[in-house]
């Protein structure tokens, strides 16, 4: 078999397309492949496929998967044609997508290195620049965000995570149910989640369950306008309820290890995360402080009571009993005569109505704090994101559940 026919064959190029000549640059590392098109064949706007005439052509390069340890590029005289309806538009190619300097198939082994490593791990092991690496995952995102089908939303999560150091947060919006992010938001004002209700359809809006956040304002004043029956299906969200609530607790306990060793006693010198860790998970050995810490007179310890009898409270069904229960919490918080925990009830009391519907409806943000997780670990490998652009292009890449690959790769693989 000539070597045209065996790179025919692999790059499954077929008429009109043929593989005219193979140039081996073997001292330059490089295979150059040469394709053309039968001058006899119909040409079809690449827009409506009616047939048109030919403009003019012009030259094309594209880098394909490497033929051994040799570098290989595609080059190609591809047609312009003149439509009636289109104007001149160039014939669109089998083995690579519009625009592109990469052949389908080189952008799918890109993808599936994105997936493992940084852009920075990818361009030096496929001898690519930073850029053209960059140029790739922005593709597929785009691709894939343009082939998303709009559905329904049942119930949603709204958190922030954060972009760069000096408070720089952008929003991410998370699918509860299919577990992928619908969208990053550039930052966590208002504007920015109103921005993306204004582009969801109102009828998707209006299947919303729930809304599951945290108690930032502005994010609760976006759903109160945008959503329908909002006040009934914003839920805060109970990893960032007890948070507050832990604040509180360790508040407590700073101010009170600060008084007690100015009297010298070193009771509470390296207990913060007794207080804050579950007791079923402490080992053996930090149980039994820990017990004999919570049975004193500590005011630490009494703040620590109210954090555990938040935690029974998530087990209701009924909004009734649910309310009534966090009332007499936030009752016992305001009498208790710690500060910080007088706050914490105040704070619970004014956003109580969304710890209900939380309850009720079994909202959660947990899997969307797990994906929190994988966004700051991809930042780390990443060593950070320049702009936000590039960060959300990699956080939809990574969390978006997209079709990414090219459809020319996907019709390859498939036939």
């Amino acid at each position: 078999m000539r070597d045209r026919d065996l790179y025919a064959k692999l790059l499954g190029i077929e008429d009109p397309w043929y593989v005219r000549d193979v140039d081996p640059r073997l001292e330059a590392g490089e295979v150059e492949i040469f394709i053309s098109r039968d001058e006899r064949a119909e040409l079809p706007c690449p827009v409506c496929g009616a047939a048109a005439g030919r403009y003019d052509t012009r030259t094309r390069t594209w880098r394909h998967l490497d033929t051994m340890q040799y570098k290989t590029l595609l080059t190609a005289e591809v047609p312009r044609v003149k439509c009636a309806e289109h104007g001149v538009k160039q014939l669109k190619v089998p083995w690579a997508e519009p625009g592109s300097r990469f052949t389908a198939m080189f952008e799918a082994l890109v993808i599936d290195w994105l997936k493992e490593a940084s852009v920075s791990a990818v361009a030096r092991m496929l001898r690519m620049t930073w850029d053209e690496v960059d140029g790739v995952m922005a593709r597929a995102v785009a691709r894939g965000l343009e082939r998303q089908q709009s559905q329904p939303l049942r119930n949603i999560g709204i958190d922030e995570t954060s972009f760069q150091k000096r408070h720089e947060y952008v929003t991410v919006v998370y699918d509860c149910d299919r577990k992928h992010v619908i969208d990053v938001l550039d930052n966590r004002r208002q504007f920015d989640l109103e921005e993306f209700y204004f582009g969801t359809p109102l009828e998707h809006l209006q299947s919303l369950e729930s809304v599951s956040m945290d108690m930032w304002g502005p994010y609760v004043q976006a759903t109160l306008i945008h959503v329908p029956d909002a006040e009934r299906k914003i839920a805060f969200d109970r990893f960032h309820v007890a948070k507050h609530i832990n604040d509180g607790v360790n508040k407590v306990r700073v101010d009170e290890h600060a008084e007690l060793r100015e009297l010298g006693d070193r009771t509470l010198t390296g207990t913060r995360y007794l207080w804050l860790k579950n007791p079923e998970n402490m080992t053996a050995k930090s149980r039994l402080r820990f017990e004999a810490l919570r049975g004193s007179s500590l005011r630490v310890a009494r703040a620590w009571a109210m954090k555990e009898a938040a935690r029974q409270l998530w087990s209701y069904e009924r909004r009734g009993w649910a309310r009534r229960a966090w009332k007499r919490l936030i009752g016992w918080m305001a009498r208790s005569r710690l500060p910080p925990m007088v706050k914490v009830g105040r704070t619970l009391r004014a956003h109580l109505w969304g710890i209900v519907n939380a309850i009720v409806l079994g909202a959660t943000n947990a899997s969307l704090e797990a994906v929190n997780s994988k966004i700051q670990a991809l930042k780390k490998r990443a060593c950070g994101y320049r702009s936000r652009a590039r960060f959300r292009s990699a956080i939809l890449f990574h969390c978006g559940g997209l079709e990414l690959y090219p459809s020319a790769h996907l019709a390859h693989t498939n036939s």
